[in-house]
């Protein structure tokens, strides 16, 4: 049965919204009128997408990977205890805080109502539920498993949220130290030492080198920061463009994997991902280059997404996944190791799993040795800057004291 989204006012003139299912947009102001509501518009809910609605109740067009998780497990739940779908999406339609995500669930009710499956469903969203999730869920379908796999579903998500959560938390505190670096340099430059070395201005009194330069980096900050922020703008402007061009960005990408500490990262972080996706694709059921496919896109360095591109070529024309993966060599070794072995004992899954939670770990290693570092590093930068434009201030001053005497 179709959803409708309404917005309509009862008898005190108060105006109403929410989601309303009727088999077309006539009865379903039939249905409101019933209520002792005036329709104002109706307006299909289910389709390729939620249409955009203005107020102040929506702030994200998309449903966050945090309600996703939450909405795949409270779904595996209520499955698993024996709940029917429709009633299941009804009551996670019904307690949803967002309005979005309300509209969301009830669209993909409505759809399952009128005859499809859950993936066919979610298919309507595509920016909601990306190809992996619909992937899954068609395996538990077709196994006829679906709350199992929901709930694998919903750990692979937390999982993954958490991973991310801990690298961005990891770097925050550097970013922090960064920018208030910049403000305190750019605040001493622009106010503090124009106002301490003008006084010495009418002296005639030959300033130090350190303080002229100091005086000139001032002068440029408080005179030309436009144009240095037009600058950088262009600069970023056209980096991005030639980044765009797929050669050059594949180039990078391949320099990204070996540069010196950040390299470890991103490789790291792409193994984990590519590891613990194709780990639950291929436990749940999917197809070897289905799994490869879906896995590839959730990269983010396109050398790496190249060599799954090209691994799933030689796996479709006989190849191992183990000897297909190590041919371009930008894969950890000791995931293709971990790959080659569950390949020859039959534990795939379970060895990509291992792979995944060892990746995993290595990368929380490595961040928190990488912030140890900069944080110190940053602390230190910024003392020295402070230091030198304290001694630019100060070395006048002390000359003068010697004169004196």
């Amino acid at each position: 049965m179709p959803a409708y989204r309404y917005e309509a006012a009862d008898a005190a003139g108060r105006a109403d919204r929410g989601v309303i299912e009727a088999d077309s947009p006539k009865q379903a102001r039939t249905q409101l009128r019933a209520r002792g509501l005036t329709p104002i518009t109706v307006d299909p809910l289910a389709g390729a997408g939620l249409a955009p609605r203005t107020g102040s109740s929506v702030l994200v067009r998309r449903l966050s990977t945090q309600e996703q998780a939450l909405f795949t497990r409270q779904l595996a739940s209520l499955i698993v205890s024996g709940l029917p779908l429709d009633e299941a999406l009804g009551a996670l339609a019904d307690q949803a805080e967002r309005q979005y995500v309300h509209e969301l669930l009830a669209g993909i009710r409505a759809e399952v109502m009128g005859g499809s499956s859950l993936s066919v469903a979610l298919a309507q969203h595509p920016k909601d539920f990306p190809d992996i999730y619909r992937a899954l869920v068609s395996a538990g379908e077709h196994s006829g498993h679906l709350g199992v796999v929901l709930e694998r579903l919903a750990t692979y998500i937390e999982t993954r949220n958490q991973l991310t959560s801990k690298i961005r938390l990891a770097f925050t505190y550097p970013a922090i130290v960064t920018v208030v670096a910049f403000a305190i340099v750019i605040f001493l430059l622009s106010y503090v030492v124009p106002q301490v070395v003008s006084v010495f201005a009418n002296t005639k009194q030959k300033l130090p080198t350190l303080t002229i330069v100091m005086l000139a980096l001032s002068d440029f900050v408080r005179n030309w920061w436009w144009a240095a922020l037009g600058v950088i703008a262009v600069a970023t402007l056209a980096i991005r463009s030639v980044l765009r061009q797929p050669d050059v960005r594949l180039a990078w990408h391949r320099w990204l994997l070996t540069a010196p500490l950040v390299g470890k990262l991103i490789r790291g972080y792409n193994t984990a991902r590519f590891a613990s996706t194709l780990a639950i694709l291929v436990s749940a059921g999917v197809p070897i280059l289905r799994s490869l496919q879906a896995a590839g896109e959730t990269l983010t360095n396109l050398a790496l997404k190249t060599n799954v591109d090209d691994a799933t070529t030689r796996v479709r024309e006989g190849a191992s996944l183990a000897r297909a993966l190590a041919a371009q060599n930008q894969f950890p070794p000791v995931l293709v190791h971990l790959i080659r072995s569950g390949e020859a004992t039959g534990n795939l899954p379970i060895m990509l799993e291992r792979a995944a939670i060892g990746e995993s770990q290595e990368l929380e290693r490595r961040t928190l040795f990488l912030t140890s570092l900069l944080e110190p590093l940053l602390i230190l930068t910024m003392g020295v800057v402070v230091l030198l434009i304290v001694l630019a201030v100060l070395m006048p001053i002390i000359e003068i004291n010697q004169l004196v005497r």
